[in-house]
């Protein structure tokens, strides 16, 4: 399994990130997964994907990502027609939100580190 390791760059205020449900209007599916690292102190609210960096879709995290916590998220079945290259960014507690960068979700084992 080829694993892949990515940083995203956080605004001035790094929250962290908390949760473990996952859902998306965008992307690509078939069971495709990846795991997302919370490595601030304060909590991430949601996480968002976008193939344009227009229109932004999101995952449904339940009460979010706690600071410290990994959690492995999986596409929804619905997203399965969407392209494997996406846009995403992290959404915090206190209303700021990570630079987006762009990942290849089909790739097995990526791993996100906020």
């Amino acid at each position: 399994m080829n694993l892949h390791r990515a940083r995203l760059g956080l605004f001035a205020i790094a929250l962290g990130v908390a949760g473990n449900g996952m859902m998306s209007t965008v992307a690509h599916a078939d069971e495709f997964s990846f795991t997302a690292t919370n490595s601030t102190n304060t909590a991430i609210t949601e996480i968002l994907v976008s193939e344009n960096k227009s229109d932004w879709a999101y995952f449904n995290i339940g009460n979010g990502i706690q600071p410290g916590a990994t959690v492995n998220l999986v596409w929804d079945q619905s997203t399965n027609s969407s392209s494997c290259a996406q846009w995403v960014k992290a959404a915090f507690a206190d209303g700021s939100e990570s630079e987006p960068a762009k990942f290849d979700f089909c790739e097995d084992g990526l791993e996100l580190d906020f």
